[in-house]
């Protein structure tokens, strides 16, 4: 067996991967991002599901270089995501999850963390980029406050997974407008939020 860098394999699964889609086209600043989502979770479908509002890539391209604020919901999400090249823009992430007052926030009121997270992300006095790997409540929560006249975000990587509220979340989502990025269905992960967002990143290094 040879023995391979970790550059060389991935060059070498991202040539079997265009091999696997065979003729298979795709607009020019979708490509790598579906590439490297199917790279993260060795599954083709997601060369079918990934859907992506009209110019999202460009307006999170152009968010990332004038340096914005991310927010994960989980730490799973944050943590696979580039942030040395991230702080290369100016940009930062930020994780609410277990932070004690929205831990407090959730017990008090019988909601989820995810929500209370949500809550409050919207109190910063930043242009937000959420993405949402784990939690439809999440998602859920950030439509419904954007709805009651909180601002909007500058778009949401929306890749929640499961069976519960999912689908649904996900539909609200692709409908309200927002510029987004979504997993069509049940599946999704903080792998593929992760995945989304570095490869949107390497592709503004690519065009630096």
């Amino acid at each position: 067996m040879e023995v391979m860098t970790p550059k060389a394999i991935e060059n070498k699964s991202f040539e079997i991967i265009t091999e696997l889609l065979g003729d298979r086209i795709f607009l020019p600043d979708q490509e790598g991002i579906i590439k490297r989502v199917i790279h993260t979770t060795a599954d083709l479908e997601y060369a079918n599901s990934l859907y992506f509002s009209e110019g999202v890539v460009s307006i999170i391209q152009t968010a990332l270089r004038e340096g914005t604020l991310l927010v994960t919901d989980t730490k799973m999400a944050r943590a696979g995501i580039n942030e040395r090249l991230l702080k290369k823009y100016g940009s930062e992430m930020r994780c609410f999850i277990s932070d004690e007052d929205v831990t407090r926030e959730a017990l008090t009121r019988r909601i989820t963390r995810a929500t209370a997270a949500v809550e409050k992300a919207f109190q910063m006095d930043k242009p937000l980029i959420f993405v949402v790997g784990n939690a439809p409540t999440a998602l859920l929560q950030l439509l419904k406050m954007i709805g009651e006249g909180a601002s909007r975000p500058l778009a949401v990587i929306g890749a929640p997974v499961g069976f519960v509220n999912v689908v649904e979340a996900k539909d609200q989502l692709m409908a309200s407008g927002i510029p987004c990025i979504v997993p069509r269905g049940r599946k999704g992960g903080s792998n593929v939020a992760a995945a989304i967002v570095n490869a949107i990143a390497y592709g503004c290094l690519d065009a630096s």
